[in-house]
């Protein structure tokens, strides 16, 4: 088919990279700001890059890859100026918004799907790979548009998952929560752990820098990697550490050295404690927790 991409960014890049490369044709795309016009050039060559409203004139399979709280504005464009011809095929990759946001240019043949790639996006090469190994959540008017996207998932080399449109937004916030406030714990660990290892007479290391691939990455990396492989295998039974032992004293000891530390550290950490306590059932820990805030 002739794909259009509205607009270059990390996401639009990597699904129209993906698309190309299975015998689509990326005639064109959309790109305003500097970086989105440097991934069009190095990652879409072939596409021009032309205003939105001309991509979806000439599109078979119009993608809307645009940030979840610019697409209701952008649909309603298109829209009022009647830019999407008879007969195309639309699909969006929010993973916040369902189908329904494209009501305004369903009609006239128009296929409406919402197709979201559960896959965090560097905005990297390595990104139109990692789109072989997603899931991608669907949500679609009726069967033609589930089949459709669903065809397009497979092709690309993904796996489609059927999505409610009235659990978009728990799906959504799930995805959320699992991959965003990852990087926040770690990052706070990362944190942590570089204080600790600070460097001292006795054991004469260096001052740990924070980067990449430092000390304090290379100490946390295996134990991040099997904690995360043992609760996608187990569950609720991967949980370790003081909580898991119910110690509630190795936890208030623990919250005194991250307070000295960070007064807002500590407080994600109690609060996570607390999340975990209440998992296990260590009822203890939580109404200690539960005292202390």
């Amino acid at each position: 088919m002739s794909v259009g991409i509205v607009s270059a960014g990390r996401v639009g890049t990597a699904l129209g990279e993906a698309l190309d490369r299975v015998g689509h044709v990326v005639f064109g795309c959309s790109a305003v700001s500097d970086a989105s016009l440097a991934r069009a050039r190095t990652r879409l060559p072939d596409a021009a890059v032309l205003p939105a409203a001309e991509v979806a004139a000439r599109s078979e399979l119009l993608v809307l890859a645009v940030p979840d709280a610019e697409l209701p504005a952008l649909v309603q464009g298109l829209a009022r100026t009647g830019a999407v011809s008879p007969g195309t095929l639309v699909l969006h990759t929010s993973g916040a918004n369902g189908v329904g946001v494209l009501a305004p240019l369903a009609g006239n043949g128009v296929v409406t799907m919402a197709v979201h790639p559960a896959m965090t996006f560097s905005g990297k090469p390595e990104d139109t790979e990692r789109l072989s190994s997603a899931c991608f959540g669907i949500t679609a008017a009726d069967e033609i548009g589930f089949a459709i996207a669903q065809s397009l998932v497979l092709e690309i080399g993904g796996e489609p998952v059927g999505v409610r449109e009235d659990a978009r937004t728990l799906y959504h916030a799930a995805l959320a929560h699992g991959s965003n406030h990852l990087v926040t714990v770690v990052n706070d660990a990362l944190d942590a752990l570089r204080t600790a290892l600070a460097d001292t007479e006795l054991t004469g290391q260096q001052p740990v820098e924070s980067r990449p691939g430092g000390v304090a990455e290379r100490v946390l990396a295996p134990l991040l990697s099997a904690a995360l492989d043992n609760v996608l295998r187990s569950g609720p039974a991967a949980l370790t550490g003081p909580v898991a032992r119910g110690d509630a004293d190795m936890v208030d000891a623990h919250l005194q050295a991250l307070t000295a530390l960070d007064d807002d550290l500590a407080a994600g950490y109690r609060a996570l404690s607390l999340r975990s306590a209440q998992r296990t059932g260590a009822t203890h820990i939580v109404d200690r927790l539960r005292r202390q805030s």
